[in-house]
């Protein structure tokens, strides 16, 4: 079953690669939306994906790259309908 989420990290996750790091994970669990910074220095990651898949991705997220440090994460559900993403991209 598919799933969405609105996720928010928050550490020193800006100038280490983490939205990269994001996209490469998405594109290999077959996960579909964006990632981009938010000017506060979160990063912000809306995605869509199976269940298993999404679980796999946001276990990723919390490691991160070598060089970022995932302080804390915000994880919400959005409706699907909300969420009609077919590739996963880095935005600006």
């Amino acid at each position: 079953m598919k799933k969405a989420f609105h996720i928010v990290v928050k550490g020193r996750v800006q100038g280490v690669g983490y939205r990269w790091f994001t996209r490469q994970m998405a594109q290999q669990l077959g996960i579909a939306g964006f990632v981009r910074n938010l000017p506060n220095g979160d990063v912000e990651v809306v995605a869509v994906g199976e269940e298993d898949a999404m679980e796999s991705f946001i276990a990723q997220l919390k490691k991160g790259p070598g060089f970022a440090y995932v302080s804390d994460m915000v994880i919400d559900p959005v409706p699907l309908d909300e969420a009609p993403y077919h590739s996963f991209e880095v935005t600006f």
